[in-house]
């Protein structure tokens, strides 16, 4: 046995190699190959090791007569990442990598696609940033073969003109071969936002769920199944309203995946009547939460009323939670002033944790709105949201305005303690 140290590009690496004799020749095999020179001529544990061993077989380090120090000019231990390991089996587990290998022939790629895309999964899991940084940094993984830079760039073109074709595999491989069925989905919308102010077809200003409403955006649209794996995902323009995503993908869980009967689970921002009757064609079902604050009388009287909930106890007989459902009718108009009627029960619960925590969070905001009203002039530019939301104006016709806490709004609020509204079919 003995190291060899090859080059390439531009890099040296150090290997163990092995001589040996077969069939009458002499031939070498690479027993381990530890790295890249420049990173364990730095590597203290390396070092020590080294030394060690040295001290064991009684080879002391000289140069010229006189012992070297070999920890002399070493910079900082370099820790490297072997724990990567758990997501590479999670990746083949999932069929991803058979994924790539699949979306990869026929294709021009000489390279492989795998290989280019766990590394910026990988990097994105564990410390997202560019890819320029993510091929700067790879050398942290212990064992990873090296990616250049370009073949990063190449596999994004390469995922984004397979998406489709890259979503049924994966769907095909976790469902269909396992006969899994998808019944029940869970539809959430966020924001993706550029360090840039140019706006194009897909990048746009709009609402930013991150705060950089200075920067332009895209909206992401992701259905995942009831155990959190993904099935799809939409991408739409940046300035779009959450609640005008659902259509889109609507179409595709049926068109793309076949999936008959499906449950979507969502929250407020998605569920404008027009989504839920659009759910309702597709022959689809729906768990919406609801704003009972805005309902009409009649329906807030139904909620409130203590007849028909049926309570759950913990273990020390303290009411936990209660619930009851109401038969509901959704009326509404379309744009075209056309009437249509939504069958639906009204799933209400109530917790005293819940009420506990409303009761605190209103008597925050009246102590703001406490302090506003000894500083008026700071009310008008104050949050809506804020204690501003327990202010009313008194004669607002007047040059100089007075305010007041709004006892009424106040009483109100207070009704719906520790309820909690949902819609059903």
């Amino acid at each position: 046995m003995f190291i060899k140290i090859t080059k390439a590009k531009n890099y040296e690496y150090i290997k163990l190699i092995e001589a040996y004799w077969e069939n009458g020749r002499s031939n070498q095999r690479v027993l381990y190959n530890f790295g890249r020179a420049d990173l364990i001529r730095n590597d203290e544990s390396f070092l020590r090791i080294v030394k060690r061993l040295c001290e064991v077989v009684n080879v002391p380090v000289k140069e010229s007569g006189s012992e070297v120090d070999p920890f002399k000019g070493c910079s900082e231990t370099t820790l490297y990442n072997y724990g990567y390991l758990a997501y590479l089996n999670l990746w083949k587990k999932l069929g991803i990598e058979g994924c790539m290998e699949e979306t990869q022939c026929g294709s021009k790629l000489t390279y492989s696609l795998s290989e280019a895309v766990f590394l910026m999964a990988l990097q994105h899991l564990l410390e997202p940033m560019s890819k320029l940084s993510t091929y700067g940094h790879q050398n942290r993984y212990f064992h990873m073969k090296e990616i250049p830079l370009h073949h990063l760039y190449r596999a994004l073109d390469m995922l984004s003109e397979q998406k489709e074709e890259i979503e049924r595999s994966l769907f095909d491989y976790n469902y269909v071969r396992l006969n899994k069925k998808v019944d029940v989905v869970f539809y959430d919308v966020t924001t993706i936002h550029f360090e840039s102010v140019i706006a194009d077809e897909l990048r746009e200003f709009g609402f930013s769920k991150n705060g950089k409403f200075n920067e332009v955006q895209v909206v992401l649209g992701m259905i995942i199944d009831a155990s959190g794996m993904p099935v799809g995902y939409e991408l739409f323009k940046g300035n779009t309203f959450d609640g005008k995503t659902m259509v889109k993908a609507l179409e595709n869980i049926n068109k793309r995946f076949g999936v008959d009967r499906v449950v979507i689970v969502a929250d407020r921002g998605i569920n404008s009547k027009g989504n839920l009757k659009l759910i309702k064609e597709a022959g689809y079902g729906y768990i919406m939460a609801a704003k009972i604050k805005g309902a009409s009388a009649a329906l807030q009287k139904k909620v409130l009323d203590d007849i028909g909930f049926t309570s759950i106890y913990d273990k020390k007989g303290n009411l936990d939670f209660c619930y009851k459902t109401i038969e509901h009718e959704n009326i509404f108009k379309d744009d075209n002033k056309v009437i249509h009627k939504l069958q639906e029960n009204l799933i209400v619960s109530y917790s005293p944790k819940r009420a506990k925590k409303d009761l605190a969070d209103r008597a925050r905001l009246i102590e703001k709105a406490k302090k506003l009203l000894e500083s008026p002039e700071k009310i008008k530019v104050s949050n809506k949201r804020g204690g501003k939301k327990y202010i009313n104006q008194v004669d607002p016709d007047k040059d100089k305005a007075t305010f007041e806490l709004a006892m009424e709004k106040i009483q109100q609020d207070s009704m719906f303690d520790g309820y909690y509204p949902g819609f059903d079919t």
